[in-house]
């Protein structure tokens, strides 16, 4: 049994966290995710199965395999809906062919900087309703976790909101982007991450939007010459559970969950914050030229920006997007 338990440690395609003996569970949940074990996601997810193995004495066990050992996200999220996977921990910008209302987070400027009050608005009536979204497509929502923003590099300068017309930028696959960029008089043109940096190297794009410790990562300040530290896009995850998991659980252990799961958060703010502070200095040092986008310069962004995303999302989400838009209107104009 020790040889066995040694063996799992050291291979890293089960990590548990279990303080009580891992076979004393009464409840085992498999959780997947795309990121490494080195980055917040993972981290954090091993101290919310540390405080549910300690809560519960031991009955619930959280199996966490990071970096996509149970399929892309799509296969991962459709195991949750079909039960032959507990949960996943999904970025929200993989899911809006799932659930269209997710895609609201595409909208550029959506969270405040202020960390506090975005996630008033996680954790509000808007958090909640964008959640209870995913009651009709078969997936248990729990809440969202922040996971960082997006920023805008480029080949050409970026010096002010005029220079993005005529550029072309890469996005993800959707139209809520599209829109985004049209509204500065850019184009977009969505294609594979693993195609981006070849895309910047070749000119077929002249640039891209991802977070800080994304781009440093992936080395696209090698093929970037500008920054602009905007934090413009919310990078948020989804915790997905499958229902009938969910329910077979008693009600104490559910709060318990939820409960690790909200506790963590800001932890997990400043570990992401930590990464990409140290990703800046990094692409400071690799040469590229890096501005910053001030409290005024957002304003005047989210002003162009918002009216042709918000259109591009109702007409995507319907009636459940209009009203999800109303709400969030609503609470962000009282935290603001």
């Amino acid at each position: 049994m020790k040889q066995l338990l040694r063996s799992l440690a050291l291979s890293s395609v089960i990590v548990t966290t279990s303080a009580v003996g891992a076979w004393a569970a009464d409840f085992v949940a498999k959780i997947g995710h795309l990121e490494s074990t080195q980055q917040s996601r993972h981290i954090h997810l091993e101290k919310v199965a540390a405080l549910v193995a300690e809560r519960t004495n031991g009955a619930v066990e959280f199996q966490i395999f990071p970096q996509g050992q149970l399929g892309q996200q799509r296969e991962m999220t459709e195991g949750v809906q079909l039960g032959t996977l507990e949960a996943t921990v999904a970025p929200a910008a993989f899911l809006g062919g799932f659930n269209p209302a997710i895609s609201i987070l595409d909208i550029p400027f959506l969270l405040p900087d202020d960390d506090a009050k975005a996630q008033e608005l996680r954790a509000g009536a808007f958090g909640q309703a964008l959640c209870d979204s995913f009651d009709s497509r078969g997936v248990e929502c729990l809440m969202l976790w922040p996971n960082g923003k997006k920023n805008f590099t480029s080949n050409k300068p970026l010096t002010g909101m005029g220079d993005f017309a005529g550029q072309t930028f890469r996005v993800m696959d959707s139209n809520i982007l599209i829109e985004q960029y049209k509204s500065l008089g850019a184009s977009a043109i969505a294609l594979p991450f693993g195609e981006l940096y070849t895309s910047l190297q070749t000119g077929v794009v002249d640039a891209q939007e991802n977070p800080l410790d994304t781009i440093r990562a992936m080395k696209f300040y090698e093929v970037q010459k500008y920054l602009v530290v905007s934090n413009h896009g919310a990078m948020e995850d989804v915790i997905l559970f499958n229902p009938a998991f969910w329910q077979s659980l008693p009600a104490e252990y559910q709060t318990v969950i939820t409960d690790a799961f909200a506790e963590v958060i800001p932890d997990l703010i400043a570990h992401k914050a930590a990464a990409v502070a140290a990703s800046l200095e990094e692409i400071k040092a690799a040469g590229l030229d890096v501005s910053e986008l001030t409290a005024e310069d957002k304003a005047s962004f989210r002003e162009i920006m918002y009216p042709a995303t918000r259109t591009a999302y109702v007409e995507r989400a319907g009636d459940e997007g209009a009203a999800l838009i109303d709400l969030y209107e609503k609470e962000y104009a009282a935290i603001k």
